[in-house]
């Protein structure tokens, strides 16, 4: 029998499909596991890759697997895709997981230890929480309204909803008060949870000596600076900072061809949250630059003269981008250069 060098593994809730190559790509097995066999299984192989789509668990399997001695691949679906014959079955993807990781120039996710995905879960609880707070909100006003009460959007004028809802001489049925009301309720509890998370993650930042250096940045906060540190691969990983702004998706697209380069809009194809934050920070530094006055001469106060506000934001995102990879890679402190003239 050949020896494996391979496993390809199409993770699932019970049931796993494994797929186990030799070095030349030829098929070794095939097998259908359940979650016990497969650890059972796993835990009898000698060493070798292992390779899963980057998916739900597949952090958790890859701390497993390299706790048995393994070498855990994890491949973006996207990535692996292209390498599905035909029907998509389990035994086809698990096959296309191993061709695509045995491609050479294949870029693969680098796993998530468990300190990093609780601190992903906090970012992501804070974020469902917003949205809720967010459409309770909307519906509170959209109540109203049908009754002639207006009220300006964001969470800023909820004084002045509660004042309608709370006042007896407002024309409002009894029934739609003591809804409102609920609704009122529930808007604190989410207000006064999302300010306890804010605090946690206060606390987590100023933990870590990575975030205290990112936050002497302008336009980078604690939350941003613990986004970097949670979601973001070590910076060792990208060759240059333009490679880490790509990733994050605050490059122009590319259409290019025949020799001839044309950029298109930025392609937002990349890390999700801390593109965001940037771009939040970003726009926060290009405000305080509107009504303080940047530099003159420099980077930013030339490219204010003659681009719209949100364009410079972004434009200042992806320099930020770059300015927090030569941080962490040269372990320096931020140096502005706004005081340099360009």
């Amino acid at each position: 029998m050949e020896k494996v060098t391979i496993i390809g593994v199409d993770l699932a809730k019970n049931v796993f499909q494994l797929h186990g190559a030799a070095a030349d790509g030829s098929v070794v097995f095939r097998k259908k596991l359940s979650r016990l066999q497969f650890c059972k299984f796993m835990a009898s192989q000698p060493a070798c890759v292992v390779a899963m789509e980057a998916c739900g668990s597949s952090h958790y399997w890859a701390r497993q697997m390299a706790r048995l001695g393994h070498e855990p691949r994890l491949i973006a679906p996207a990535y692996v895709k292209p390498f599905v014959k035909r029907q998509k079955n389990d035994v086809a993807d698990a096959e296309a997981i191993v061709e695509a990781a045995q491609r050479p120039t294949m870029r693969f996710v680098e796993p998530k230890t468990k300190e990093q995905q609780s601190r992903a879960i906090v970012f992501r609880t804070r974020e469902q929480f917003v949205n809720q707070r967010t459409e309770l909100v909307n519906a509170l006003r959209a109540h109203l309204y049908e009754f002639g009460y207006v009220a300006p959007q964001g969470i800023g004028h909820m004084p002045r909803l509660a004042e309608i809802v709370e006042d007896e001489s407002a024309d409002l049925p009894d029934l739609v008060r003591d809804i409102c009301s609920a609704l009122l309720d529930q808007i604190d509890q989410l207000s006064s949870r999302l300010a306890a998370l804010k605090k946690t993650m206060d606390t987590l930042s100023k933990q870590a000596a990575t975030s205290r250096r990112l936050q002497i940045m302008p336009g980078v906060g604690p939350i941003a600076a613990l986004a970097i540190e949670t979601f973001a691969p070590p910076m060792e990983a990208f060759k240059c900072g333009r490679d880490f702004a790509a990733w994050l998706g605050l490059v122009p697209r590319q259409k290019s061809s025949g020799g001839k380069q044309r950029l298109g809009k930025v392609s937002k194809m990349g890390q999700r949250d801390i593109r965001r934050l940037l771009i939040i920070g970003a726009m926060a530094v290009v405000r305080w630059a509107s009504r303080r006055r940047a530099p003159d001469g420099s980077w930013l106060a030339r490219l204010m003269l003659k681009k719209p506000r949100m364009l410079v934001a972004i434009a200042l995102a992806n320099k930020m981008a770059r300015g927090i990879w030569a941080m962490l890679t040269k372990q320096e402190d931020y140096r502005n250069p706004a005081t340099v003239p360009a």
